[in-house]
């Protein structure tokens, strides 16, 4: 089985975000970006498929200029046998997804968390399935691989649901898939800078949103003290300003 995981480039969590030109770019000025942490787990997931067996090739993939390459570089570390970076900036999930199929059709299996960290789209994932005409299943939180044969747990209402799929597939995975991020090794570091990383010139493909402008959240009130013992005015403000009364 031929694992492809998707790998997107975002700021680090506690990134402090600011924009540029009037509020119309993102400033990446001083930015430390890392693996999207549910495509994060779901490589990790891969990884451990592989070293049960069954796995023969893990490749990840990414859309991104070369900025983006110390990310791919870490996802071979971690345990990532090649990767595939698609030389354009997209402008939006349906670019995205458009340049990645281009890529994706050898595979049996491929993983893509359900969102990304920086713009929390959830698109990408299911929009490649339909450009390749090929089943996903989303909310996976777990897969298993039993006598050659690919199973996906999903959390449902009042319990779990596990599915016996055939690839190709799409698994659109979520927090469950992996327990922690595994830390690549210092063996695995220096492997990596051997692994080959190509670089493919990208498909003609239409952007379908733009952004027009961003906006920071409204700053936070300042806090409010309330005497020890004065229960009444802390009732008061709980129901008429926080509105959660």
């Amino acid at each position: 089985m031929k694992i492809l995981v998707l790998i997107s480039n975002v700021p680090d969590t506690t990134t402090k975000i600011r924009f540029k030109s009037d509020n119309t770019a993102f400033d990446d000025a001083g930015v430390q970006w890392i693996i999207n942490p549910w495509d994060e787990l779901a490589l990790t997931r891969a990884v451990e498929l592989k070293e049960m067996g069954g796995v023969s090739l893990i490749t990840v993939a990414n859309v991104g200029n070369a900025t983006t390459e110390p990310t791919l570089r870490k996802a071979l570390a971690v345990g990532a046998d090649d990767a595939i970076r698609i030389d354009v900036e997209a402008r939006d999930a349906f670019e995205v997804a458009t340049q990645l199929a281009s890529v994706a059709r050898d595979y049996d299996l491929i993983m893509a968390g359900i969102e990304a960290s920086d713009y929390n789209g959830s698109a990408v994932g299911g929009m490649l399935a339909e450009l390749l005409d090929i089943a996903s299943v989303s909310s996976v939180s777990g897969i298993n691989i039993e006598n050659g044969q690919l199973f996906f747990n999903r959390e449902i209402d009042g319990g779990s649901q596990v599915l016996s799929v055939t690839t190709p597939v799409v698994a659109i995975v979520q927090k469950g898939i992996a327990k922690e991020p595994r830390i690549p090794a210092m063996r695995g570091i220096m492997m990596a800078r051997k692994k080959e990383l190509k670089v493919t010139a990208p498909v003609s493909a239409e952007d379908r949103t733009s952004f027009v402008r961003f906006e920071l959240p409204p700053k936070k009130a300042a806090c409010k003290m309330v005497a020890e013992d004065n229960a009444k005015e802390l009732i008061r403000l709980l129901h008429e300003e926080a509105k959660v009364l």
